[in-house]
């Protein structure tokens, strides 16, 4: 079949410039790679080489400086901008007090985001934890348990966003008389439901559906963790507990879980706060609309799509306050169970 050449000659310049463009980007990451290996490579040479009193502040501070920076540059300068800027008008120019959070309180449509974001924060993390707690307990007793652990947990090497997309596929819904692409659709034509419904426009249901997403990736983490739990608990006390007459629901009861309350807890409120900041999944699914906003899909809409950097950030600092108190909460228990051991 004859080539075109009329076509060949624009044909071979794109080709050229993207492999110019590549090469410079290849150049560019790997002369980054050499520098930072560059400056590894001179703070230990000078770390190793400084000899007296000063060798010890000399290595701690070669060692933990270029760590605070980075803190200071990527976690303290922007919470500390971000508060700032809560304070201020949409261009972020001139001071407005607290009128912001005033808005963010307020405002009846805030109110409903707010609201879905509690929904997400009982229901998403609650069933993830169940779940892993149901299948570290089933898992445990079959045959190959590194292979069905290994499934199960593989979800979590999946992006939220690829995810996402996933389960939308499986959302997917066409009209009556078509034929269906959606596992769930199919499902449903299978069962006899003629016309299933646009699952991701049925409210409230599509608040439910785009949590199924983060329950799925995160019941793989619940469930190792909360396997390991299990298996530390002393065989002596499962023993005793055996030989007093506990056995099935109530040895899990009145012995696992007391056993486990404190993996349990962490879990639990390690999903919550993954579940404040979940911004992928709605941003992929439904782009915040159809009734399934949440607040850290709010944050970036009132940020980069309606430029109002003020109300932006002074959501940025409510989602803050109430991750917090998790963080700490966490930190705070895992300190205590480390003094009782």
């Amino acid at each position: 079949m004859p080539t075109d050449t009329r076509l060949a000659g624009p044909a071979l310049q794109l080709a050229d410039s993207l492999w110019q463009d590549a090469a410079i980007k290849f150049g560019n990451t790997g002369g980054a790679v050499l520098g930072f290996l560059g400056v590894l490579l001179a703070v230990f040479f000078a770390a190793g080489r400084a000899t007296g009193r000063f060798s010890r502040p000399l290595a701690i501070v070669l060692m933990l400086g270029p760590a605070i920076v980075l803190l200071l540059t990527g976690l303290v300068v922007p919470l500390l901008r971000t508060v700032v800027l809560s304070f201020l008008d949409a261009d972020g120019a001139k001071f407005v007090g607290g009128k912001n959070y005033g808005w963010a309180l307020t405002s009846s449509p805030i109110h409903g985001v707010l609201l879905n974001t509690l929904l997400w924060l009982v229901i998403a993390p609650l069933a993830a934890t169940g779940l892993g707690l149901a299948l570290a307990l089933m898992v445990d007793r079959m045959r190959g348990q590194a292979v069905w652990k290994s499934l199960i947990f593989m979800p979590m090497a999946v992006s939220l966003v690829a995810a996402s997309i996933v389960f939308k596929l499986v959302y997917e819904s066409r009209g009556s008389g078509q034929s269906q692409v959606g596992l769930l659709s199919q499902l449903a034509v299978t069962l006899g439901w003629d016309d299933p419904p646009n699952w991701i426009l049925s409210q409230p249901l599509n608040n439910f559906l785009l949590m199924a997403v983060l329950v799925w990736v995160q019941t793989g983490f619940a469930m190792v963790v909360l396997s390991a739990a299990i298996k530390a608990i002393p065989d002596e006390i499962t023993e005793a507990a055996r030989l007093d007459g506990a056995t099935g629901v109530r040895l899990f009861l009145h012995v696992t879980v007391p056993m486990i309350r404190t993996t349990v807890v962490v879990v639990l409120t390690t999903i919550m706060i993954i579940t404040l900041k979940a911004f992928d999944i709605v941003r992929t699914m439904t782009g915040g609309n159809f009734g399934t906003q949440v607040l850290a899909n709010e944050m970036y809409s009132q940020s980069f799509e309606q430029y109002n950097f003020g109300r932006g950030s002074a959501l940025a600092v409510i989602l803050f306050l109430a991750v917090a108190p998790l963080v700490v909460y966490n930190i705070a228990l895992l300190r205590k169970e480390r003094a009782t051991r």
